[in-house]
């Protein structure tokens, strides 16, 4: 079970985007994640007229280490460390270190 997962609102502790907030759009197997409106770049495009691509500039997210972000807790209004916990059904959850508030529902 990973740390964080699609849909997760996450805030990034590390490197250019640092204290920014989004949503995890895509986990990559190699470790990264692709997280909305973080770490944006400039993509050179070429005219294709065949797929009615119009060429210029597109400015889109690029990946960025599962290591420099952190789950963001809106209860406490910053970003805390994950653990796990299995409950009394057998049911395995991610819960808040700090507090030890279940994450999943």
């Amino acid at each position: 079970m990973k740390r964080i997962r699609k849909g997760d609102e996450v805030i990034v502790i590390a490197g250019r985007s640092k204290g920014q907030r989004g949503h995890v759009l895509t986990v990559m197997p190699s470790g990264k994640l692709i997280v909305e409106n973080v770490n944006m770049v400039k993509r050179h495009t070429k005219p294709d007229p065949q797929r009615n691509v119009a060429g210029g500039i597109i400015e889109k997210e690029s990946a960025i280490q599962t290591s420099n972000v952190m789950l963001y807790n809106p209860a406490a209004n910053k970003g805390e460390r994950v653990g796990f916990k299995i409950l009394e059904d057998g049911t395995k959850v991610r819960v808040f270190k700090s507090t030890g508030e279940v994450v999943d529902i």
